[in-house]
């Protein structure tokens, strides 16, 4: 894989030219910002800037009047890459918070081995519906301790409003959910986004989540996508590394609650 080229297309395909994502979402340019504003109780965030040293505090400040103005706080998404240098410092300046930072790992489809398998008493079930919803919701509150209603809100507007652009499955041993994931489709695009890869304490370890890794690659590649992209963990980073993903660059979500 030639890194600077497949960034440099991620970048113009996923981030400067995203797409919404949810019904209802709006994707917006400002100057060299481009930002998503969620529908109803969806994500907000900048997603992509062009900056200097001479116009990041003025546009920093700008996003952040707008987003405080729609009565709620958002996120910019800040990459290893993205200029000026020392972006994140007038981030923390301007009153964001920086969450842990991850590794964005892409993989073109065509190199991936993807005959894996969940392992045995564990089988995986497609979501469709508000009760499969719930049960990716809770797996994730289990799994990463955290509250779900963000993603139980926009999980279900996606699956009714325009279920070709998300896939979702939970991982049951028995009838008992021990895992879930999703995966962002979006039209016209050759990246599909793997997001959510959780696993609750006690099956870890097992191989569940590179069966669930594998099984949304076979379906973005049935789907024509020519590349997987993961904001990867630390515990996630070689699991993925030894199914052939490659690491590109860094992100840090940097959180401004107004």
């Amino acid at each position: 894989m030639d890194h600077v080229a497949v960034l440099a297309l991620f970048d113009r395909d996923m981030r400067e030219g995203a797409r919404p994502d949810a019904p209802g979402a709006r994707v917006e340019r400002v100057g060299e910002v481009v930002r998503l504003v969620g529908a109803d109780k969806g994500w907000n965030g900048v997603l992509w800037s062009d900056l200097d040293e001479t116009s990041a505090d003025a546009a920093v400040a700008e996003q952040v009047r707008f987003f405080s103005g729609l009565g709620g706080g958002f996120e910019w998404k800040l990459y290893g890459h993205d200029r000026p240098e020392d972006l994140g410092q007038r981030l923390r300046a301007a009153g964001f918070v920086a969450e842990p930072e991850e590794t964005l790992m892409i993989a073109e489809l065509g190199d991936l081995a993807l005959d894996v398998e969940p392992p045995e008493g564990v089988r995986l079930l497609p979501v469709t519906d508000r009760a499969g919803v719930d049960l990716v919701a809770d797996v994730h509150e289990q799994a990463f301790g955290r509250d779900s209603t963000l993603l139980r809100h926009q999980l279900l507007a996606q699956l009714t409003g325009d279920a070709d652009t998300v896939v979702a499955v939970v991982a049951l041993a028995g009838d008992v959910p021990v895992s879930a994931a999703r995966m962002e489709l979006p039209p016209g695009a050759r990246f599909a986004g793997l997001w959510g890869g959780g696993t609750v304490e006690g099956w870890r370890g097992r191989g569940i989540y590179r069966a669930l890794v594998a099984h949304r690659a076979r379906v973005a590649a049935e789907r024509g996508y020519r590349y997987v992209q993961v904001d990867a963990s630390s515990q996630s980073r070689p699991i993925l590394a030894r199914l052939g993903f490659q690491p590109l660059t860094t992100t840090t979500p940097y959180v401004y609650e107004g």
